[in-house]
């Protein structure tokens, strides 16, 4: 059976702090705004969609720590190594993020041309952009 990743539905500890974060990475891209509601925002590209709504009171207490059981991190596969550099560059020293784990580098590990920025969103969600084949 044929399939695709339809959406991924995160809940964020502010909602505001992750648009402006998500907002201007899914820009960088060509994702588009969805939706923007009070309760909520997405951002699609080719038939597949990121939700973030804002975590309810009542489950904030703990947070996010990616080593618990869940979501670990979410990798932007791009078309090269010199992507990978072209928005460690242009995106997270531009908006002072922090790249993770002394990255961009090489990874042979995870295979002979897998190269990689790893960084965290607001909420410490890890991210990542690599190029592999």
């Amino acid at each position: 059976m044929k399939s695709n990743i339809s959406h991924i539905y995160f809940y964020v500890s502010d909602l505001k702090k992750s648009y402006e974060f998500y907002k201007k990475l899914f820009a960088y891209f060509e994702y588009k705004e969805e939706v923007n509601e009070d309760w909520g925002f997405a951002f699609g590209k080719d038939g597949m969609s990121f939700w973030f709504e804002q975590t309810p009171k009542e489950h904030l207490k703990e947070g996010y720590h990616r080593k618990r059981t869940g979501l670990n991190h979410i990798a932007i596969k791009v078309n090269s190594k010199e992507d990978v550099d072209s928005f460690s560059q242009e995106f997270l020293q531009k908006e002072n993020v922090p790249a993770l784990y002394d990255t961009p580098k090489s990874f042979p590990e995870y295979g002979e041309s897998y190269y990689a920025v790893y960084f965290e969103d607001p909420d410490r969600i890890k991210l990542e952009v690599a190029f592999h084949n």
